[in-house]
């Protein structure tokens, strides 16, 4: 067994490679998708079922996650995920229709709806409080390099070979990561296990379900907006009706009691706000650079690149930032000065230099990363293992919904600030992209009241600051 300090980094590597995968795989369908859609003899529009299929099983399957681990034990369903989603992958490289895609598909979703929030609560089990942030700075690195991996590696892949070795790349990967779970984490699973909540995970699933679909289809263009409306109509009554029932049950699928928890409560509520606040930079960034300012996709893509550069520069400095400043101090303060990054974002025009864009982007990158991993470290620092599993859940569910959000309600605000100045949506001038900036600056901003409210010395343990009046 290896060293405690070796676990420190091993445990989130293994975690994070797993979510490597399902973020290579999630960005490298989007390239193959006119290659795929000549092999099925159907058109790309068609195939998005493919993404779509993927997404809805993620957003069912998430909030089960807890229990399942709690029931079966977390290293046993974890290692079952990763092989899952292999398997899944297998059979997507091996499909020959659009409905063989879209099960698979369904298939990866389970596994990766288990996968990444039981592999978080591996990790958090695996190491002491003090190590959190730690382990959330490594974690988060491996999982960066998917999403920019996963345009160029997919559109070399399909050039060169076949669409389908994008689903057998992950084949080495799933075999190395259930090795490596079964040689370094350790057995747990919780003793007395509740029946599942089968009403609330039924009305958690569909109302989860509807809020994803609305997400997908509102980024589509020429999405019918009657079956939208009707989409998220479902989506509020499934969720009030899921909201009663978590009131009212003793062993809910998720858990609204943890909320109580000041550290939990402020991770998981002023995160989301602040994810769809910044999330949103994912979708304007691009068409403020390309659109706007007449950049190239090219030019575009490798200024952008440079968030995720501040992201990695993140990993050597959240320790020591938390450790001198404390959680409160620090998600609130970065918090101000990442809308304020934001917003600069909207002051860019054709003649600032490149290199001053790539600056303000890699600083604006790394503020964004030290948020998530303070907040996602600070999520568990007051939570009692026996509802580690459960918390888990529940955090995974906010992300999940928050940054499809982000970009979804970006796309929206930027088509009604279009309309409503009267220009035309196939030619969105600057200042219009620039508005929009300003009110998801004025939503990351709204992040503040939950990290402002914090105790001074908010998750101690985790951060290990000493506040001055202790």
């Amino acid at each position: 067994m290896a060293s405690p300090v070796a676990r420190t980094m091993i445990v989130p590597l293994i975690v994070a490679s797993a979510l490597f995968m399902e973020n290579l795989d999630g960005t490298i369908i989007t390239t193959a998708l006119p290659q795929m859609a000549e092999t099925f003899g159907t058109t790309p529009t068609q195939l998005s079922i493919g993404i779509t299929a993927y997404v809805l099983s993620l957003a069912i399957f998430i909030p089960v996650s807890g229990w399942v681990a709690d029931k079966f034990g977390a290293r046993t369903i974890f290692c079952n995920a990763i092989a899952v989603f292999t398997v899944g992958s297998v059979l997507c490289g091996l499909c020959n229709n659009v409905a063989e895609l879209a099960a698979a598909r369904v298939l990866q979703g389970i596994g990766g709806a288990m996968m990444v929030p039981v592999g978080r609560l591996v990790m958090f089990r695996g190491l002491e409080k003090s190590e959190f942030v730690t382990g959330m700075a490594y974690l988060t690195v491996p999982a960066l390099i998917g999403p920019i991996l996963g345009p160029p590696v997919g559109g070399f892949i399909t050039t060169f070979a076949s669409w389908r070795w994008i689903f057998f790349l992950n084949v080495p990967v799933g075999i190395v990561g259930m090795f490596l779970v079964r040689r370094y984490i350790e057995t747990y699973r919780e003793a007395d296990t509740p029946s599942l909540d089968v009403v609330g995970f039924l009305l958690t699933g569909v109302a989860l379900a509807c809020l994803v679909y609305c997400f997908d289809l509102i980024e589509r263009p020429g999405s019918s907006v009657a079956f939208i409306l009707i989409l998220f109509a479902g989506f509020v009554v499934a969720g009030l009706a899921a909201a009663w029932h978590v009131c009212h049950h003793d062993h809910p699928v998720i858990d609204p009691a943890l909320l109580r928890i000041p550290t939990f409560s402020a991770s998981v509520l002023g995160g989301a706000v602040f994810r769809v606040g910044t999330a949103s930079l994912g979708f304007l960034l691009p068409v403020l650079l390309q659109v706007g300012l007449g950049m190239t996709a090219f030019a575009s893509g490798l200024l952008t690149v440079a968030s995720t550069l501040g992201s990695f520069a993140m990993k050597l400095s959240a320790s020591p930032i938390l450790r001198r400043w404390g959680f409160r101090k620090v998600l609130f303060g970065n918090a101000l000065i990442s809308a304020a990054g934001v917003l600069v974002c909207g002051v860019f025009t054709e003649s600032t230099p490149y290199v001053v864009i790539f600056l303000i982007l890699l600083v604006t990158g790394f503020l964004r990363s030290l948020q998530y991993t303070a907040l996602n470290a600070m999520a568990f620092a007051d939570i009692p293992t026996p509802r580690m599993s459960a918390a888990t859940s529940f955090s995974s569910m906010f992300q999940q919904i928050s940054n499809g959000l982000g970009v979804a309600f970006a796309a929206v605000v930027l088509d009604l600030v279009v309309v409503a100045r009267g220009e035309s949506l196939s030619d969105i001038p600057v200042i219009d992209i620039q508005i929009t900036l300003v009110l998801m600056t004025v939503i990351t901003l709204a992040s503040c009241r939950s990290f402002w409210k914090l105790p001074v010395d908010a998750g101690a343990e985790v951060s290990r600051h000493r506040p001055a009046s202790s």
